[in-house]
This record gives structure tokens, C-alpha cells and sequence, in this order.
């Protein structure tokens, strides 16, 4: 074989991309971890299937279908047509050096991602079968509609010129609004509201667990930002890595001042979320902006989350796992924040107003399209097949109802947890368990 400079060069990015993906997969098992942690130990075997569906029914909608409409032959400047069941022939950005399968597969973990955000927030109630056909649904078509719109070539966003580097609007806003009309359709968790409409709080439990999750989803981040790079030969990657991990660290330090102000200590699911929250909102603008700016993006959307959370829970959106609050309304900040903070075009850099008008307009569409679909096919299986489980099944808890085992079995066959009914929680749950070691 001869080796060139072109060809050393497609062989790095092609290494550096398939790096890449492997680091964007293996953010599932942080979405996994994460989820199952923050809910009923008698629904978290339930989650992780469904974390499961989306990397399997989820990856091949994305293969057979979701691909050709995100990267395919633009129509319209709103859809692709070409390459379906991709087989690894074209379809990959012009000027790329990386081998189309690499970026297929690359593409292909941010597809599942998007479907996994809804997984929590509809956590504990729902039927597992409906939920399969939603993340086919999600991949094939939800997801890869709005990402041609910003990512595709000729797509309308991206001719207009919106910025988003790794998808705080096209992965994060799109999945977080496709979870808030999930949870519109389903209804709440039985026990999450009074008859006076006040929340109550149902811990998670285990909250290592939830803590595991999100370091790896972290972790994974290394992946979905400088990865989108698209080549390990761009030293701007090394930035972009550091205004990612900034704006994770700013988001915890933020999320625990201000449950310590607001509530006398700092709460561990509002500190692990504030985490994930200026990971989200700076997925937009990490190559755009500097680590200034990234603390600033990061620590907003480490106040906003909070604030969310208790306003979701007001309007009485039931989300286990704040994906809305984390994914919706800290993608949506990230995005805008791109047309203040970018050093070329934002606003606060001298840039003018064009950038952030073009932000709003590709948020707002993104947006409208992922709610407004998912919202149509959650509506369609709720009056078909039926979406949610029965109150008997939900207070057994779905792991049992759906799947016919538990998730710690050999505590529950000595009685230290119940089998049917609700479990014991907090710190009542947490001597349990110690009497069991």
C-alpha cells in the first residue's frame, strides 16, 4: 500500500472519528446509569431497556432511513433523499477526509441520543412495546429532519448560516421538547401530585448510581464536541475541550450555590444536573466562543436547570429525570447563546444582531418540529395501542409488570425490598440496604 500525506491525513481523521463515536456510544450507558439511579429501584431495570431499544431499534431507523433524510441529496432545503440503507458509499461533508462509515457511525450515536433524552422523562409510567415504536420514529425520522435543516448540505438553517457545532439545538432542544410533549400525552406519575396540585418530591434511588451516569456522560462529551470536529488534525479541538469542560464546571458550581442558598444544602440531583447542563448549553457554541464565555454559558444554564425543574413541576410536567429543564431549556440558552458570545458574529463581540435573529429563527423551527411530531406520534399510540401502563402495573413497578424480574432480586427474595407496592425511599431505603452489607 502506498502511503501519501492525503491519505495519512483520512486515515487520522477517519481514527480520531471512530474515537469519537466510540466515546458518543458509550454516553448511553451514562444516560443508563443516570436515569436508573434518579428513579424507582422497581423501574430501573424498566429504563434501561429502553436505553437499550434506542441503541438497537433506534440505531437501524437511523441506518435504513435516518441517515438518507439528514445527509442525503437536499430537496427543498428541507429533506435529503439519497442513501438510504446506507451503504457506506458518499453522503459525508465536502472537504471531509473521514471514511463514510466512520462518519455514519459517528452520526449515527448522536441519532440515539436524542431518542435516550426521552427515555427518562417518561420513566415510570410507560408501556415499553409504545416506546419502541417512538424511538424507531425518533432516529428514522424526528431527529434527521431538523439535522438536515442545520447540518445537511443545502439545508435551509445552514444556508441562512445558523451555528450550532455539535447540537445543543439539533440533538439537545429537539430531544428535550420531544420530551416535554411526551409527558403531555402520558400524564404524571400516580403519587407526583396532591389533589391541591403541590409536587411531591419521589427520590431516586441511588444516587452514586445517578453520579456514575453523569461522569460518564461527561466523559462522553470529549467525544460529542471535539469529535465534531471531524478531524483530529484541527488543533482547535484542544479549545474546544476546554471550553466544553469549562462549562460543565461552572454549571456545578453554580447548581450547588444556588440549591445551598435556596434550600440550606446543595442537592446532589440539581449539582449533577447543573453539570449536564452547561455541558448541553455550550455543545453549541464550544468552537465559537472563548473559555470566558464558556464559564458564563455554563454557569447560566447551571442557575437555569433549577429554576426549570421547579417550573415544570409547577405546571405540573412530571420529568423524573429533569431531561426537559437539562435538555430543552439549557439546549435552547446554548443556542442563543451562540449570537451573543461567538467572537466572529456574536453580538457582544461587536457582530450585530444577524447571528442571534438566525439563533432564535433555528431554535424556534427545530423546536416546533421536534414537539409538534412527537407530540402527534405519542398522541396516535395513546388512542391506538395504548401508551400507558395500568395503576396496579405501576405501582408494581414496570420492571416486574414489563419484564417479569427485578433489579436487585436477592434483597427483594429476603425481603428488604417489597415486591409489589411502593418501596421504601431516602434515607429509609439507604439503612436497608446498609443492614444488607
Amino acid at each position: 500500500m502506498h502511503v501519501t500525506l492525503a491519505s495519512l491525513a483520512s486515515g487520522l481523521d477517519t481514527v480520531w472519528v471512530l474515537l469519537a463515536a466510540a466515546l458518543v456510544w458509550f454516553m448511553e450507558a451514562g444516560f443508563a446509569a443516570l436515569e436508573a439511579g434518579f428513579i424507582s429501584s422497581k423501574n430501573s431495570v424498566n429504563i434501561i431497556m429502553k436505553v437499550f431499544m434506542d441503541c438497537t431499534v433506534g440505531l437501524i431507523g437511523y441506518w435504513a432511513v435516518g441517515f438518507a433524510i439528514m445527509y442525503g441529496a437536499d430537496h427543498f432545503g428541507l429533506f435529503g433523499a439519497s442513501g438510504f440503507m446506507f451503504n457506506g458509499v458518499g453522503l459525508v461533508p465536502a472537504g471531509t477526509l473521514v471514511a463514510p462509515y466512520a462518519f455514519w457511525l459517528f452520526q449515527a450515536a448522536f441519532a440515539v441520543a436524542v431518542a435516550t433524552i426521552v427515555s427518562g422523562a417518561v420513566a415510570e409510567r410507560m408501556k415499553f412495546a409504545p416506546y419502541i415504536v417512538f424511538s424507531f420514529v425518533a432516529t428514522a425520522l424526528i431527529y434527521p429532519l431538523a439535522g438536515h435543516w442545520v447540518w445537511g448540505h443545502g439545508g435551509w438553517l445552514n444556508n441562512l448560516g445558523m451555528l450550532d457545532f455539535a447540537g445543543s439545538s439539533v440533538v439537545h432542544a429537539a430531544g428535550g421538547w420531544a420530551a416535554l410533549a411526551a409527558i403531555l400525552v402520558l400524564g404524571p406519575r400516580r403519587a407526583k401530585f396532591n389533589k391541591d396540585g403541590t409536587p411531591n418530591v419521589i427520590p431516586g434511588h441511588n444516587l452514586p448510581l445517578a453520579a456514575l451516569g453523569a461522569f460518564i456522560l461527561w466523559v462522553g462529551w470529549f467525544g460529542f464536541n471535539p469529535g465534531s470536529s471531524l478531524s483530529g488534525l484541527n488543533l482547535n479541538i484542544a479549545r474546544i475541550a476546554v471550553t466544553t469542560n469549562l462549562a460543565a464546571a461552572a454549571g456545578g458550581v453554580v447548581g450547588t450555590l444556588f440549591t445551598m442558598k435556596k434550600y440550606g444544602k446543595p442537592d446532589p440531583s440539581m449539582i449533577i444536573n447543573g453539570v449536564l447542563a452547561g455541558l448541553v448549553a455550550i455543545t453549541a457554541g464550544c468552537a465559537y466562543v472563548g473559555p470566558g464565555s464558556a464559564l458564563i454559558i455554563g454557569g447560566i444554564a447551571g442557575g437555569l436547570v433549577v429554576m426549570a425543574v421547579e417550573l415544570f413541576d409547577r405546571l405540573k410536567a412530571d420529568d423524573p429525570v429533569g431531561a426537559v429543564a437539562v435538555h430543552g431549556v439549557c439546549g435552547s440558552f446554548g443556542t442563543l447563546a451562540v449570537g451573543l458570545f461567538a467572537e466572529k458574529g456574536g453580538l457582544l463581540f461587536g457582530g450585530g444582531a444577524r447571528l442571534l435573529e438566525v439563533q432564535a429563527l433555528g431554535l424556534l423551527a427545530v423546536s416546533v418540529w421536534a414537539f409538534a411530531a412527537s407530540f402527534g406520534v405519542f398522541s396516535i399510540l395513546k388512542a391506538t395501542v395504548g401508551i400507558r401502563v395500568s395503576a396496579e402495573e405501576e405501582d408494581e413497578g414496570l420492571d416486574i409488570s414489563e419484564h417479569g424480574v427485578g433489579a436487585y432480586n436477592e434483597l427483594i427474595a429476603q425481603g428488604h425490598i417489597p415486591m409489589f407496592g411502593a418501596e421504601p425511599a431516602g434515607l429509609a431505603h439507604q439503612l436497608l440496604l446498609s443492614d444488607v452489607e
